[in-house]
Formats: structure tokens, C-alpha cells, sequence
């Protein structure tokens, strides 16, 4: 190159599932066959009447045109729609909803919106890697909250007292969790809630895995007294509607929120596909049943990834939810990355190592439920033989 990359190329690196992929798929060029479990990508489908309603808008001829940055009024109708059926939520259509291009891309969005250089955010010491990666990019310091085990994976509100400045400006979080598979709860929310307002921190949720294997009614943090004074959700059909690939999200909130991160999303990308939106409509009417069936066939893999477990002898909290499932390793294992490195290449088995969401998931590691339970069963053989 005859010019040196920005300072934000050398703050990150590239995401560990992107190199490790490359590895997979070499092994697979070769004709080996890789049974993948570390990526959680949905392999189901979604359902037909999505399938069928994309199918006829993409013949329209208004489907081809440039979209409203806002979304169109169908889809933010069916998300508030979706929000006050499914959370109990009543969100303003036409205000507070901004619909996605998945909610990875928000994550850019809000941390471009709210964070100046230097300031602090405050990211779960286990989680999703983008949150730090964003945070260090826009060139923000990131302080890490401690999460304890021993607490089912919950922030330890008296640690975190003492991580606060006057320049912390913005704490990510996450239920039900990635990748401990911790639960969301009232109790857990409502202290976030009062976290926020008595330091003045913008509470960023991140809620993908509710509908995911959830083992009471789903809640959003919106849903709590106050939230929207001083927090904002993220949203995807990605999981919950086995639509990874056609990303479609959104970000909730109050009209101040919404309206802040707007002026940065329509400066980057414009109003996604006419005919994804009108699909998305179709995709959140689903009924309740056709989620239970979606659950039914997560719980077969969740057996069979148990067993999995089983065999490399780790332990694991059977309360968790979502589409994975995080086991603490023996004694007897070296390391996560060492035992990752070998199934993959004496058993053809890949999985997640737990520290790519941070220091403390060392001795951990990570299954994907996206893969047929008899494929599950088949890498279980492999580690018995």
C-alpha cells in the first residue's frame, strides 16, 4: 500500500471466527469432514409465509427503489406490534423504533453516536467481542464490569461503583447472555436500570437469544420502570426467526435516543430491501407455535451437547438459555485453545474457545446448538474413540 492504515487498524485485530473458519474450511477443501459447532449460525428455516411474502415483493416493481432510512412503516408497525405481544412493551412506531441492517451494525451506530474519544464504556468481562472491538475503534476506553459465576453470571454491582468516572458514558449489556447462557430476570434489569440513572451511563442492551430455548416469558429491558429515560435495545431476527443471513434488526427506545443515532446511520448506509421488510412483517406475526417447533428442535441438540460436554468432562449450569451452551473445563484439559486446536485437527470437531469473549472464559469453552442433533451425536463418537 503507498499509505498506512488508520490507528483503529492496529487497536483490533481480525475476529477469531473469520481466521479460524479459514482453517475449517482447508480442512474441508482437503475432504475432511468438519462438524462445525462453533459458530452460531442458524440453519433452519424460516417460515413459509416469509418465504412466500419475499418471494411476491421482490416481482413488485416498488420493491427497487431506495427504502426510507427510517424503515418503512410496515416493518416499524410490526416490530411495535411484535414488542407489546411478545415484552409487553408499547413502543411509539413511528419514534422510537429504527430498524437495522442487523444488530451488529448497530453497535457501530450507538458508539458512534454517543462516544467521543476517551471516554469510558463499561463492556462484561465475558461477551460479545464487537462491543470492545467498537468501543476501541471509535478510540473510547473500555473498563471492564466483572461478571460473577457464583451469582449466575451477573454484574457485581459493588465492584462495578468503583469503575465509574465522569467520563463513563455508556455500559454494554447482555441478556439472556453471550456465551454463559445466563438468564435475564426483573431483578437484574431493574438494577441496571437504577445503575444508570444514579451515574448518568446510557445502558445499551443487547437482546437477540430471548425467544431462544427461554425457559419463562421473555422480557425486555424496556420493560422496566424508567428504562427508557436512561437505555436503549437492540434487537435481530437473526436467532429468533432463523434469518441470520438477511440482516434485519433494530434499535428501540426513546425519541431523543433514536433520533441521536439516526443522524450518524443515515450519513453510512441507506433503507435496507423493500422486499426484506416486507418479509420481516411476515416473519414477527409467526405464531407462537412455530417458535415452541423452532425450541423443540434446539432441546434435541441441547441433549446431545450435554453428552458432548459428558465427554470432555466439564461442567455446566443447566439453567442457561439461547442457542449455546458454555461448560467449564477439568482439571485434566491444558487449556481451551490447546483442546481446540486438537479436535479440530485429530477429529475433524470445531468449537469455541471461551476466551475469545474474554480473559475470564480461559477455562472454558463454547457449543453451537446450530448444527442437526445427529451430527451433535456423531462428534460426541468421535471424542469416544
Amino acid at each position: 500500500m503507498i499509505i498506512e492504515t488508520a490507528q483503529r487498524t492496529r487497536q483490533t485485530s481480525e475476529y477469531y471466527f473469520s481466521v479460524k473458519l479459514a482453517e475449517v474450511r482447508k480442512l474441508v477443501a482437503e475432504g475432511h469432514d468438519v462438524i462445525n459447532l462453533g459458530i452460531g449460525n442458524p440453519d433452519m428455516m424460516p417460515s413459509e409465509q416469509t418465504l412466500t411474502t419475499l418471494s411476491e415483493a421482490a416481482l413488485k416493481p416498488q420493491a427497487h427503489g431506495y427504502q426510507p432510512y427510517v424503515g418503512t412503516v410496515a416493518f416499524r408497525n410490526a416490530i411495535a406490534d411484535y414488542y407489546q405481544r411478545t415484552y409487553d412493551v408499547t413502543l411509539n412506531p413511528a419514534s422510537e423504533i429504527l430498524p437495522l441492517i442487523g444488530s451488529k451494525e448497530g453497535i457501530t451506530h450507538i458508539s458512534l453516536t454517543f462516544l467521543d474519544p476517551d471516554d469510558e464504556v463499561l463492556v462484561p468481562e465475558l461477551g460479545y467481542p464487537a462491543y470492545r472491538a467498537v468501543s476501541q475503534m471509535v478510540g473510547a476506553k473500555v473498563k471492564e464490569y466483572p461478571l460473577r459465576e457464583d451469582h449466575g453470571w451477573q454484574p457485581d454491582w459493588e465492584v462495578m461503583e468503583s469503575l465509574v468516572s465522569s467520563r463513563t458514558k455508556l455500559m454494554w449489556l447482555n441478556y439472556p447472555h453471550m456465551p454463559t447462557g445466563a438468564p435475564a430476570t426483573k431483578e437484574l434489569f431493574e438494577a441496571a436500570v437504577a445503575f444508570a440513572k444514579k451515574h448518568k451511563i446510557l445502558l445499551c442492551h443487547d437482546n437477540p437469544y430471548s425467544l431462544v430455548l427461554n425457559k419463562k416469558e421473555p422480557i425486555s429491558l424496556l420493560s422496566i420502570e424508567g428504562a427508557k429515560d436512561v437505555a436503549i435495545e437492540l434487537n435481530s431476527m437473526s436467532k429468533s426467526h432463523n434469518m441470520a443471513g438477511w440482516r434485519l434488526g433494530w434499535l428501540a427506545g426513546a425519541k431523543p435516543y433514536i433520533d441521536a443515532v439516526l443522524t450518524i446511520k443515515s450519513n453510512v448506509d441507506s433503507g435496507m430491501f423493500w422486499a426484506l421488510q416486507e418479509a420481516a412483517v411476515a416473519a414477527l406475526g409467526n405464531p407462537q407455535e412455530w417458535h415452541n417447533q423452532r425450541n423443540a428442535v434446539y432441546q434435541g441438540r441441547l441433549e446431545a451437547s450435554e453428552a458432548f460436554l459428558n465427554a470432555v468432562g466439564c461442567t455446566w449450569d443447566k439453567k442457561q438459555e439461547g442457542m449455546f451452551l458454555w461448560g467449564k473445563l477439568p482439571d485434566s484439559v491444558e487449556s481451551a485453545e490447546k483442546l481446540v486446536n486438537e479436535l479440530l485437527i485429530e477429529k475433524h470437531v470445531f468449537i469455541a474457545p471461551g476466551f475469545i469473549f474474554g480473559p475470564k472464559g480461559q477455562r472454558y469453552i463454547r457449543l453451537s446448538l446450530c448444527m442437526p442433533k445427529e451430527r451433535i451425536w456423531e462428534a460426541v463418537e468421535r471424542l469416544k474413540n
